[in-house]
């Protein structure tokens, strides 16, 4: 960082070079994410087949109408931080699935009985519900370690 909240310029490491990530506590930044990020978690959410319920708690137990709210008008929704660090999370975790994974089985994973010690036998939606963003960065963790990334 560089004075009064500068980000200073990205250095290469090893021949490449690290953008910083977008500060997701500058609403602007928030504003030109949200749109697309709410129509992926969208689309996510239908590929995994995750409940209405289910999905509102993945991004934090937003209620209802707010969960609809997004849904239907995606482009005048803001997301707060929290909410756009969970669907980064959540589309890395799509992301080594389909790696992974036949796009059948990387789309069914999240939902199936798991038997990894981290999962006590439960599904992995319900690990990221129950343990909220460390819980959904364990299994993003845990299928980047799988895939070699």
């Amino acid at each position: 960082m560089g004075g009064a909240g500068t980000m200073t310029a990205p250095s290469p490491i090893v021949g490449y070079v690290l953008e910083a990530p977008p500060d997701l506590s500058e609403k602007n930044v928030r504003h030109r994410l949200s749109p697309d990020a709410i129509r992926a978690f969208t689309k996510l959410i239908a590929k995994w087949n995750v409940k209405e319920k289910e999905a509102r708690l993945l991004l934090g137990g937003v209620s209802t109408g707010t969960f609809y709210e997004l849904k239907a008008h995606p482009k005048n929704k803001l997301l707060d931080q929290d909410q756009l660090t969970r669907i980064s999370l959540l589309l890395g975790i799509f992301k080594a699935l389909r790696i992974l994974y036949s796009d059948k089985l990387a789309d069914a994973w999240v939902k199936l009985p798991n038997k990894n010690p981290m999962f006590g036998g439960a599904d992995p939606v319900s690990h990221m519900i129950r343990f909220g963003v460390p819980g959904m960065e364990r299994v993003r963790q845990l299928l980047d370690a799988r895939r070699g990334g």
